[in-house]
């Protein structure tokens, strides 16, 4: 399986991508993992929030192929622990999918069409986090998972 993040915009921030690349490199011995970054919106003064978020949400359903299963992560959806999330991947890794997609959406969240195909909605919080933190905390979840699933001493209860 390979596990994919795709997200709207880039990593304005050095220190922020110093680390999202060094939890990639650690991921790269448990699964295929791949960041995709999808450019900013241009123009978007001009736009209204739905206008943007068709835009952006036309941008994310092209990279989305028919058997992915897509996950978005939204503010209103499932909460885990680390443990959970952990064992919420080992079921999807089970299940045969080949490529599982979690998508960061842009400031305004998602439009109608990519909720409809969603499968399922994750939240890391109640709190609100940037856009570009989000991008580490979901890649440095996804390494404790697959740590966790090993039995290796990276995560403690």
């Amino acid at each position: 399986m390979t596990i994919k993040l795709l997200a709207i915009g880039k990593t304005d921030s050095n220190n922020l991508s110093q680390l999202i690349d060094e939890y990639e490199n650690r991921l790269k011995h448990y699964v295929k993992f791949e960041l995709e970054l999808i450019p900013d919106i241009k123009n978007t003064k001009n736009l209204s929030e739905a206008q943007q978020k068709e835009k952006e949400g036309e941008a994310i359903l092209k990279k989305i192929n028919p058997t992915d299963a897509l996950i978005l992560l939204d503010e209103n959806g499932k909460q885990f622990t680390s443990v959970d999330f952990s064992n919420y991947l080992q079921k999807k890794m089970n299940s045969g999918i080949k490529q599982l997609v979690f998508v960061i959406g842009g400031p305004y969240g998602f439009s109608a069409a990519v909720y409809s195909k969603a499968q399922g909605k994750i939240s890391l919080s109640k709190m609100t986090f940037s856009h570009q933190m989000i991008r580490l905390f979901v890649v440095e979840q996804v390494y404790r998972a697959f740590t966790i699933l090993k039995n290796e001493p990276y995560h403690h209860q």
